[in-house]
Parts: C-alpha cells; structure tokens; sequence
C-alpha cells in the first residue's frame, strides 16, 4: 500500500482540551463474570468480594472492588486518548459510594487545567473524572494529571 491512510478513532491532542471541556463516555455494566476475572487476576480475594453470601454484610447484593470500577473507568476512556495519550503521571482517587454486579457506569470529565511541557513539545492536561451509574449516583471520583501528544 502506497499511500498512508489516517487511523480512525484518534483521541484528543493537547490543543483539543481547554479548560472546561467537559464530556462523557460510553456505559458498562458490570458482570458477575467482571468481578469473577478481576478477583482471579489480581488476588483480591477480601470476603466481600470473593463470597456470594451477603447475610453478614452492611452492602447487600454482590459489591465490586473500587479497583475494578478504577479500571473499568479507564477502559471507558481509552478512545479519548488512543494514539495520542503519552503518560499518565498522577491521580488521587476517592471511592463515593458502593459499586455492585449489575451496575452500569459511565464517566463524566471536565478538563480543569491545561499546560505545555518545560520543552514545549506535548502537553500536560489535569481532568476531573466522576464515575457515574445507572441511577445518577457519583461512585468514584478521580483527577489524573496525563500527558498528551500535540497536534
């Protein structure tokens, strides 16, 4: 093939970001076979997660691990930065309220600060991300500081 087509699906550049830009992702329910995979991948095998008998617990149903709902939020999010996302460099992440099989979240994003780099070559964008579900209900909060490729 001679000619070089552009990729579809391209996320956001540095300069498409300004400061209060807000937008919002794609849903995603949550599987019990979501919560089975995470806990067999990454050991977190805590009762709460692990044992399907709620009778001894204060969150009934079959509650998920904030690192799931974390990861899944990111997943969301990949098209917002496929190709163009270089770094992510922090984050503080505050766990609202309970996430259970059978919800469905999506993420909500506001940009709330935009810089260059020291060089001047790639920019640093902050975003405030809720995780949201299906009834209106903010579940995680996260702000990750990334790095983003120029146009």
């Amino acid at each position: 093939m001679s000619d070089v087509l552009p990729i579809t699906g391209r996320g956001y550049c540095y300069e498409d970001l300004k400061v209060g830009f807000k937008f919002r992702t794609h849903r995603r329910t949550i599987a019990e076979s979501d919560l089975a995979n995470f806990i067999n991948l990454t050991w977190l095998t805590e009762e709460l997660f692990a044992v399907a008998d709620d009778s001894n617990r204060a969150i009934k149903g079959r509650p998920v691990p904030g690192a799931l709902v974390y990861s899944f939020a990111e997943g969301l999010l990949l098209p917002t930065m496929q190709d163009t996302g270089l770094a992510f460099l922090n984050a503080t992440l505050d766990v609202k309220g309970p996430t259970s099989v059978g919800d469905t979240i999506h993420v909500e994003s506001e940009v709330t600060e935009a810089r260059l780099t020291s060089k001047g070559d790639r920019g640093l964008v902050r975003f405030a991300n809720k995780v949201v579900n299906q009834r209106g209900e903010t579940v995680l909060e996260y702000n990750p500081l990334r790095m983003l490729k120029r146009k």
